[in-house]
C-alpha cells in the first residue's frame, strides 16, 4: 500500500459534516461555530510546541494500564504522537481510524504511533476496541502532558448542555469536572525527541492528513 492509496481524512470529515449540518438545528451549529471562532481569536496555537522544540519526556498508562514512556519508544526510532479529545468525538474516531489505516506506512519507515486523550483508561479501552486500533491509546487524565505541550483549553460553558444533548458527558469520560480538552494535535518526533512535524488547530474539525504525516516521517 502506498501513501497515495490512503483515503483522504479531510474527505471523510467533509462527508460527516454534511450529515451533521443536515441533522442539527442551525442555531446549535451557529453557537458551535461561534465558540470555535472565539478559540481561534485567542491564538491558542501560538502557545503550543512547534517544529524544532523538544517534547518533554512523559509516561502514561495505555488502555490496559501498562505504562508507556516516550523516551523508551524513542530508543527504537521516530514516534508519531496524536492528541485527540475522546472516543465520544466523531471527528476523533475518523482520525483514529485513518491513522490505523496509515499505520503500516508509519511502521515501514521505522515510526511508532501513540494516541493520547484525557479520557480514563477504561474509556480509552472502549475507544481502542471500537476502532480496532493496533497502536497504544494512552490516558492523560487531567491533561498533564497536553498542558506541558500548550494544547489545553476549557470547553465553553455554553457548549456543555449541547454536548450533553448529543449524549456526550465529557466530565464522566475524563473522570473529573474540569471540562478541559486538548486541541487536535499531531507531532512527528525524531529519535532525539525533537519535533520535526507539527499540526495543531483550535478547530476540532481540522486534523492532520495521514499522507502529510508519512511525508514528514520519510524526511527523517
Amino acid at each position: 500500500m502506498s501513501a497515495i492509496a490512503l483515503d483522504s481524512l479531510q474527505d471523510q470529515i467533509s462527508q460527516f459534516m454534511e450529515s451533521f449540518r443536515a441533522n442539527v438545528p442551525e442555531e446549535v451549529q451557529a453557537l458551535m461555530a461561534e465558540k470555535t471562532a472565539e478559540l481561534r481569536a485567542q491564538h491558542l496555537v501560538e502557545k503550543a510546541l512547534k517544529v524544532g522544540d523538544r517534547i518533554p519526556d512523559f509516561k502514561l498508562p495505555d488502555a490496559t494500564g501498562k505504562t508507556v514512556k516516550l523516551s523508551e519508544l524513542l530508543q527504537s526510532g521516530s514516534v508519531v504522537i496524536n492528541f485527540y479529545r475522546g472516543g465520544w468525538c466523531p471527528y476523533c474516531n475518523l482520525e483514529l481510524r485513518a491513522l490505523q489505516q496509515a499505520l503500516p506506512e508509519f511502521q515501514k519507515r521505522g515510526a511508532q504511533l501513540v494516541a493520547i486523550s484525557p479520557e480514563t483508561p477504561d474509556n480509552s479501552l472502549s475507544t481502542q476496541e471500537k476502532n480496532e486500533l493496533e497502536f497504544p491509546v494512552l490516558s492523560d487524565v487531567d491533561n498533564v502532558v497536553a498542558k506541558k505541550l500548550g494544547l489545553v483549553f476549557e470547553l465553553s460553558e455554553a457548549l456543555r448542555p449541547i454536548y450533553k444533548g448529543f449524549g456526550i458527558d465529557v466530565a464522566t469520560h475524563n473522570g473529573n469536572e474540569k471540562y478541559e480538552l486538548p486541541m487536535p494535535a499531531t507531532y512527528v518526533i525524531d529519535s532525539t525527541g525533537i519535533i520535526r512535524y507539527a499540526f495543531v488547530d483550535e478547530d476540532y474539525t481540522k486534523r492532520a492528513e495521514p499522507s502529510d504525516i508519512i511525508a514528514a516521517i520519510a524526511k527523517l
